[in-house]
């Protein structure tokens, strides 16, 4: 209990929600791209668990996100697993809005989408997370605890944004696509070829986010012709 009077621990403490905050903006987009795709009765569930979800990610993968990264090619998997579900909800988004097909996700789909992106998008964000607990599993879980509702805020802003603004889906597409390309990029089987160049790393990141668009019109196109 004296650890929580101190002032060391209320740093700690908002260090840990400011972090999460900043870094938790592409997981907001991902979990409001997914929530768009529900029934309007699902979106709310969706948004809700996805954000819990990916705070509790954020706990779980703190102790081995470091390993994690060492591993190779578990970052070049995860990436190309980021440009498929970035593709995969641009099109459901599509079917929606042009009316060729009822195509929506399940709530479970959606559900499962989420967390799947949230653990590739999540592992870079573990580590600053980690480093501003300085090792205290009490302040990190509370630092996230707190920090749930403001992502779920963040994420239901964005659907509503989305649902009055279309432009921003593709936006989201495209930033699911250019943190794909990042993190494929930033696998270390790469690194005698990139050298941590910025050309290389923000060329790869464009490509990943012109891939998405592209693949997901093609995807809907596709559903289109089939309807």
């Amino acid at each position: 209990m004296e650890v929580v009077l101190t002032a060391d621990f209320w740093i700690g403490l908002l260090k840990i929600i400011g972090v999460n905050v900043v870094l938790s903006g592409d997981n907001a987009v991902v979990i409001a791209l997914a929530a768009k795709s529900l029934p309007p009765h699902h979106q709310r569930q969706a948004v809700i668990w996805g954000s819990a979800a990916a705070v509790v990610l954020l706990v779980l993968l703190t102790a081995v996100a470091a390993e994690l990264l060492d591993v190779p090619w578990l970052q070049i998997a995860g990436g190309l697993l980021l440009l498929w579900i970035g593709s995969q909800l641009l099109a459901v988004d599509e079917d929606g809005e042009e009316g060729t097909s009822q195509k929506h996700l399940s709530l479970m789909a959606a559900i499962r989408t989420i967390l799947v992106a949230d653990l590739v998008m999540s592992m870079d964000n573990v580590i600053a997370v980690a480093a501003a607990a300085k090792g205290s599993m009490v302040l990190l879980v509370l630092g996230l605890a707190i920090s749930i509702p403001i992502v779920i805020f963040g994420a239901t802003l964005m659907v509503r944004l989305m649902d009055r603004y279309p432009v921003l889906v593709y936006a989201g597409a495209a930033l699911v696509g250019w943190v794909g390309g990042e993190t494929i990029i930033e696998d270390h089987v790469l690194e005698s070829l990139v050298h941590h160049s910025a050309v290389w790393h923000y060329t790869a990141a464009f490509a990943g986010a012109l891939l998405v668009l592209a693949a997901g019109r093609v995807m809907a196109a596709r559903s289109a012709r089939a309807a």
